[in-house]
């Protein structure tokens, strides 16, 4: 779970950049409107971007609409020689000036950045064509063409892998937010709002969505791990035994303590 502090203080960067990026644009250290979450998977980098898009677009409702984007690096890579840079010097020129001029506000989601703006320092030459360098150059020379002529657009992107990421895209950044592993209280409230959830659909489970000493026991057992296993670990419970896989609200603290050892990363 990202603290209300990391929350608010992505929202803020938001809002400065979908706000004022045009009079900001004017500074000698524009912003480029790009913020970074980078973390270990599972760490809620995706939900979060998600979360801060849709929180961004209803503070600005009465700024006008925003319109929200998310883009695949997958699809871009081509074994096609200049085809990725081509591929994504059309993105940045073309498809995404023309959908930031329809609104007055544009984010733009992008997920798995180190497949787009791949690290030039370490990448090889052998491993990598040349078209992955000069596909990250599109990728810079795009975001520095938006920051000036669309300064109403924010990049918000993801990334498992931050040192995989070309460090001059990294220095455009805003804000780079690392989010790590949940600790343990962090992990007990996971688990308490996921057997809430529970609960909800099946009112026979409220008495382990409050059992405090379970959740801690089980958190103790979880550190370490990230916040989508430890998710998982319920679901597991759920399938431990077939009478509960039909029937649910039989799910049995004994059942989560046995999808431990199914569950362990």
């Amino acid at each position: 779970m990202v603290s209300v502090q990391v929350k608010d203080r992505l929202l803020n960067q938001a809002l400065l950049t979908l706000l004022h990026g045009r009079r900001l644009a004017t500074l000698a250290g524009l912003p480029h409107g790009l913020l970074v979450l980078s973390g270990p998977p599972g760490t809620g980098k995706t939900t979060l971007a998600r979360g801060l898009a849709q929180q961004a677009a209803l503070a600005l409702a009465t700024h006008g609409a925003t319109t929200y984007v998310e883009i695949n690096p997958h699809a871009f890579p081509s074994e096609m020689l200049g085809e990725s840079q081509r591929n994504i010097t059309r993105l940045m020129t073309d498809t995404l000036p023309e959908i930031a001029a329809r609104r007055p506000h544009t984010i733009v989601l992008v997920d798995d950045l180190e497949s787009l703006a791949v690290r030039r320092s370490t990448a090889s030459f052998m491993t990598n064509p040349v078209d992955v360098h000069r596909a990250t150059d599109a990728l810079l020379a795009g975001i520095d063409s938006i920051a000036a002529a669309h300064p109403r657009v924010l990049f918000v992107t993801t990334t498992n892998f931050p040192d995989a990421v070309d460090e001059a895209f990294l220095s455009r950044a805003d804000l780079v937010v690392h989010l790590g592993l949940p600790d343990r209280a962090t992990i007990v409230s996971i688990l308490r709002l996921s057997l809430e959830e529970l609960a909800a659909l099946w009112p026979g489970l409220r008495p382990l969505a409050t059992d405090e000493a379970l959740h801690e026991k089980l958190a103790a057992e979880c550190e370490g791990w990230d916040g989508r296993r430890v998710r998982k670990l319920v679901l597991a419970a759920l399938a431990q035994r077939r009478e509960v896989a039909c029937a649910p609200e039989l799910l049995k603290a004994d059942d989560l303590v046995a999808a431990l050892s199914e569950t362990t990363p």
